[in-house]
């Protein structure tokens, strides 16, 4: 990375102001779409949500293709609750994904995310998402490119993790995101070779917040209210980004909000099971949602004793029908 182009923050004598907290859902590949969505925002607390993200290679895609990804943005880029919601767009063409930005934000879109997290073989072997934290300079390329492709007053938002192999280029990818004119940077606390085994290394996330000046968002192992508190205290800031622990505890970000240490409800979690399925036949081809259903109950049964008992009866049942009849009576 060209050094001239990085800036470092604690440079500049302009006082940090701490603002409130701030609640993100993930943006979670096959998993949190539409549908799911709908249902954990519906439950409160939180600010914005990420959308899956778009593979940006070369061109810019139709508005169909954003639609599809992001039926929202047909609803004033809104979720049916009102929280907004932000196209995650990962690619290393810079010139791509400045115009599919632009393109995004046209059509609704709260703001830009660009993924340089992703930890998939596949998406690695194409240059793209984790596979970037090698190369801080093509981080700052592509920030750069959709930054000055919107309007100043549109957010541009990064994710990464703590680095490829190691934590080695973990301030150089920080600062190269900030220097590209991102407004907020969000870090899963692990690097791509760690994937997702535990633990989430928080207390890394304060040497990032010491060193730049634009608002790190913390995410990464928060299951709990408790999780929230001892990351808040490791990672020195509020703003957090809640992933699988709001899928398996779909209030989560409501508790946090009113530091309410209580157990989730199973009867409150298996109405929510039930909307899903109801919503899910609706729009979904009939062959999908049985895995929709018990991909989300997987999640589920390792918090909820119950939805582990569902689990054992449903799980090799493939009949509408009888699933239907089996969750109305669970």
């Amino acid at each position: 990375m060209r050094k001239r182009r990085v800036i470092n923050s604690l440079n500049n004598n302009t006082p940090i102001v701490e603002k409130p907290m701030r609640i993100v859902l993930a943006p979670m590949e096959g998993l949190a779409d539409v549908h799911l969505r709908r249902l954990l925002t519906a439950q409160g607390g939180f600010d914005w949500v990420v959308s899956e993200f778009l593979r940006v290679v070369d061109r810019v895609y139709p508005d169909r293709v954003f639609y599809k990804l992001c039926p929202e943005l047909r609803h004033g880029g809104k979720v049916s609750c009102g929280t907004p919601i932000r196209v995650q767009l990962m690619g290393n063409d810079p010139h791509a994904m400045a115009e599919n930005a632009h393109l995004a934000v046209s059509l609704g879109s709260y703001g830009i995310d660009i993924n340089f997290g992703c930890p998939s073989k596949t998406v690695n072997r194409r240059q793209a998402g984790s596979s970037m934290l090698k190369d801080p300079e093509s981080l700052y390329r592509v920030v750069n490119a959709v930054r000055c492709a919107l309007p100043a007053h549109v957010t541009v938002s990064a994710k990464m993790r703590l680095g490829y192999d190691d934590l080695s280029l973990m301030l150089d990818n920080a600062h190269a995101i900030e220097s590209g004119g991102a407004n907020e940077i969000t870090v899963h606390a692990r690097t791509r070779l760690q994937g997702y085994s535990p633990p989430a290394h928080w207390d890394e996330l304060a040497k990032i917040k010491r060193s730049i000046r634009i608002p790190l968002i913390a995410n990464g192992d928060i299951w709990t209210v408790a999780d929230y508190h001892a990351c808040v205290a490791a990672s020195g800031t509020p703003d957090v980004m809640l992933g699988r622990g709001a899928v398996r505890c779909p209030d989560l970000a409501s508790k946090i909000r009113k530091n309410e240490m209580t157990e989730p409800q199973w009867q409150a979690v298996r109405q929510l099971l039930i909307n899903f399925w109801q919503d899910i036949r609706q729009t979904m081809p009939e062959k999908d949602c049985a895995g929709r259903l018990k991909q989300w109950l997987n999640h589920l049964r390792k918090v909820h004793p119950d939805a582990e008992a569902l689990w054992q009866v449903i799980r090799t049942e493939n009949q509408i029908g009888k699933l239907e009849r089996l969750l109305e009576a669970a």
